[in-house]
């Protein structure tokens, strides 16, 4: 999940910076990797839950541990901006998995990574990842906070959800908060079979796994996708909301299914696009640096 311009620069009052250390990693499955970490300032965390966001700040290769010329809330992301290519962390959003206090008094912060070779910065770092590293993040101050994008309506009585391997990990703490006895249907992406796995929930869920066909392009991803959720009796509700993150392309796809097929109100259909087909992340910052980010606004036009 790429980070956005506006993100990184409201960094003040509900956001700080936060010291990060790899405790340990653990593989979840053949894409993912589950980095836990620790340090003194996490005691100041304060995770919101659901899709908790945050910016971690990676460090070069050449560099064991992150190192910022300013972490002031005024200077930072000019200085950030100004340091030589080679020598600049690079920063990208991601959701936290768990947040937890051990009987130790420790408190740990989880991330899952999707693991993709050396493909992204963030996939090569974590594939990586050793006890005692260090890296940086601005994150959550206080749990109230806009970086957590679930919100239902409190008259909400059933959850639709769809995500990607990317978001994955966001949809698995949003379940892991579902009420007992909650309404929900899901549908979830992942590149290989053994990406399929066990979700805590108290809530009635259905969860449909679809398993991505090699090579498929854009538009037969977002077609199997949305033959999928065609095909699905949704929950009886008055008042359903969604859920969808992942490929900004596939999000469209479903969004325009949910709002032009099943009726749903636009403005309970929460999207958001982690990355998009073709893009690099690179050119997403730079699109995002230029105001020309996609509204994740609820009303917003198909």
């Amino acid at each position: 999940m790429t980070a956005t311009a506006s993100e990184a620069e409201q960094a003040v009052a509900h956001f700080r910076f936060f010291t990060m250390e790899v405790l340990r990693t653990r593989r979840l499955g053949h894409s993912f990797l589950r980095v836990t970490f620790g340090g003194e300032s996490l005691a100041g965390f304060r995770s919101g839950g659901y899709d908790q966001s945050l910016s971690l700040f990676l460090p070069p290769t050449h560099v064991e541990h992150t190192e910022l010329p300013s972490t002031d809330e005024d200077t930072w992301f000019g200085a950030w901006r100004a340091m030589p290519d080679e020598d600049r962390p690079v920063m990208r959003s991601y959701t936290v998995r768990e947040q937890r206090r051990t009987d130790e008094g420790v408190d740990e912060v989880d991330i899952d990574f999707v693991l993709h070779g050396d493909a992204s910065p963030a996939s090569r770092w974590a594939g990586r990842a050793v006890t005692g590293r260090r890296i940086m993040a601005i994150g959550p101050a206080v749990a109230e906070n806009k970086s957590v994008r679930f919100q239902p309506p409190a008259a909400t009585d059933a959850f639709l959800m769809y995500a990607d391997e990317t978001a994955l990990p966001a949809a698995a703490a949003i379940l892991d908060r579902l009420p007992a006895g909650a309404k929900a249907r899901a549908w979830f992406e992942v590149p290989h079979a053994d990406d399929r796995l066990a979700l805590r929930t108290d809530a009635d869920v259905d969860i449909t796994w679809i398993v991505r066909e090699k090579g498929a392009s854009g538009a037969d991803r977002a077609g199997r996708v949305v033959e999928e959720m065609r095909a699905a009796e949704l929950p009886a509700a008055e008042a359903p909301y969604a859920w969808l993150a992942g490929e900004a392309g596939t999000i469209r796809a479903v969004r325009r299914h949910l709002v032009q097929e099943r009726f749903i109100d636009r403005r309970a259909v929460r999207f958001t696009g982690y990355w998009r087909l073709g893009a690099s992340e690179e050119q997403l910052l730079a699109e995002a640096y230029a105001g020309k980010a996609p509204s994740e606004d609820p009303a917003s036009e198909l």
